[in-house]
């Protein structure tokens, strides 16, 4: 093998940090110098971090003011250039994200950070209230653009939008953004580029390519929703039915079936009644539920979903 000159690696941690509030779900996000959102995030520092993990949560205290608890590895980017910092340092930036599931607290107003809505990012993937009417209206036109005569291209849009009555893969939420970013119809097209025409309807811009962190971490917890009770890590210790309904919603941008959704609850033992009343619900009190730690060991995927629960399925 001829020999080359050694290839600097930059390894960058970003924190993808969720909290539904209020029904709507939410990412902590800071502000750049240049005015777009991104995730917390810095360099790993090998004398100063005994772990990555601790880096990560190093990064996002430092920057936001926020202890984060349970954060788990959420995927591994190194695309080329996908950092502007290759090109300042001449080394390449490979990024570690992590997940982590939070319940929304209060900011240090002295620090450029805030909770913003992900659907802002990711428009098209919230249906609960429906088909979002941008998807046929703005980002369809510009897809079929882009696809002309490709059958290929074309075949793909159909598949990950639900065109042409393909089915909708709530899932998807990764492709679908690649999949805008490859057409030139997101900002950070333009901005990588410098081509495309951002399509109207197609969500704020993020740094980097913080939004496609951003779509991966929708996808993993949608996925997530099916066999890990994850949506209590976003729940107080005790709560009501229908709280918990709007905030399995949220995460999965679809309504649920009422009736359905609490009879599976309650048979799949997640929850039990503690015997007291929520008086603030602005209507009839409402029994306070709480989760049921025993389930991990009743059953294998004590998940909150099952085939029919969604409308948009």
């Amino acid at each position: 093998m001829p020999a080359t000159a050694p290839t600097l690696l930059l390894l960058s941690l970003e924190a993808a940090i969720i909290a539904v509030t209020d029904e709507a779900p939410r990412v902590l996000t800071v502000r750049e110098s240049g005015g777009e959102d991104a995730l917390p995030s810095g360099p790993l520092d090998v004398a100063r971090h005994q772990t990555i993990e601790r880096g990560v949560r190093d990064w996002v205290e430092q920057q936001t003011g926020f202890p984060l608890g349970y954060v788990e590895q959420l995927y591994t980017f190194g695309d080329r250039e996908r950092d502007p910092r290759e090109c300042e340092l001449g080394a390449r930036v490979v990024s570690t994200a992590y997940l982590a599931l939070v319940r929304e607290q209060p900011l240090p107003s002295e620090l450029p950070a805030q909770w913003s809505d992900w659907y802002a990012y990711l428009p098209w993937e919230d249906w609960r209230a429906g088909r979002p009417a941008l998807i046929d209206r703005d980002l369809k036109p510009h897809l079929y653009a882009w696809g002309g005569r490709e059958k290929r291209r074309r075949e793909r849009a159909d598949l990950v939008f639900g065109f042409d009555a393909a089915p909708w893969d709530p899932e998807r939420t990764l492709e679908r953004y690649e999949l805008l970013w490859e057409a030139g119809a997101v900002g950070e097209a333009l901005r990588d580029r410098g081509e495309g025409q951002p399509a109207p309807g197609s969500g704020r811009v993020m740094a980097m390519d913080h939004r496609r962190i951003l779509a991966t971490a929708l996808g993993r917890l949608r996925g997530k929703l099916k066999y890990r009770p994850v949506v209590f890590e976003l729940l107080p210790p005790e709560f009501t039915l229908g709280h918990l309904q709007r905030t399995v919603e949220a995460l999965a941008g679809a309504r649920v079936h009422k009736q359905n959704f609490r009879r599976l609850i309650e048979a799949g033992g997640l929850v039990e009644g503690t015997g007291r009343l929520d008086h603030a619900t602005g209507g009839r009190p409402a029994e306070l539920f709480r989760f049921r730690h025993e389930v991990f060991r009743e059953r294998p995927a004590p998940g909150v979903y099952f085939p029919g629960a969604w409308w948009g399925r």
